[in-house]
């Protein structure tokens, strides 16, 4: 016979009328192997058909279940009941727009932050549909896929001191995006260029180095790698252009 888990979920449906934000409590048999993905399904099939959650995959690639477990961002179908206390405590991501309970709505951030990081090649090249795909150095190909292995689940944004202090911080997934197309040799764009983008207190300056977002990434991407990266290359850009006005 496994535990009786207790779970405290953040409960508020912002668009019901007279909703007022609570914690409410339930409680579960655990069984073997169970993750939060499980508990919650279980949870809302057994005992509260209105428990508001997201999921799709169940794999740790969509990235949809992430919520703040016990403090802590995470994946809710990548978390195992076993290795939490018997007293789980949910709450939904914060920086995020609440759809209700536990569920945010990343998708609107993300697409601004695309927006304004302006997530696509730049080149002055004419596509053409009949040339052969453009060859790239396999090394170079392997960067780029350990940087685009990111699902946007937004755990590293709600982690993020800065993030939570400003509105207007692109945080690390933007920054690790604006890295992707840096190491992309089809990306004609100079350094400068990337300088205009992220280049202040709104991009890789705003960033306090707390580490909280590699901390909790749950595809393990060297996000700090990448902002000490972008760190350096835009204080010599700015650097340059500061000796250049002498």
């Amino acid at each position: 016979m496994g535990r009786q888990i207790k779970f405290e979920i953040f409960r508020y449906n912002p668009q019901k009328k007279g909703d007022i934000p609570r914690m409410q409590t339930y409680s579960l048999d655990e069984t073997p192997n169970m993750t939060l993905f499980i508990a919650l399904n279980r949870l809302r099939e057994e005992q509260d058909p209105s428990l508001v959650f997201d999921f799709c995959c169940r794999a740790g690639i969509c990235g949809a279940c992430a919520m703040v477990i016990n403090g802590r961002p995470g994946l809710a179908c990548q978390t195992k009941t076993k290795d939490q206390p018997g007293h789980i405590i949910l709450h939904p991501l914060p920086v995020y727009k609440l759809i209700g309970d536990l569920s945010v709505d990343t998708g609107v951030w993300f697409r601004t932050m695309y927006e304004k990081t302006e997530s696509w090649i730049h080149t002055r090249k004419v596509f053409d549909p009949t040339a052969e795909e453009e060859r790239m150095d396999n090394a170079i190909a392997e960067d780029i896929y350990e940087l685009e292995r990111c699902i946007e689940c937004g755990c590293c944004v709600s982690a993020c001191g800065t993030a939570r202090l400003r509105d207007d911080f692109m945080g690390a997934a933007a920054l690790n995006r604006v890295a992707r197309f840096v190491v992309d040799p089809r990306d004609e764009r100079t350094d400068r260029e990337y300088y205009e983008v992220i280049g202040s207190d709104e991009g890789i300056f705003g960033c306090m180095g707390l580490l909280a977002c590699e901390d909790v990434c749950p595809k393990g991407l060297p996000l700090q790698n990448q902002l000490g990266f972008l760190r350096r290359k835009m204080g010599i850009t700015a650097l340059k252009d500061i000796f250049k006005k002498k």
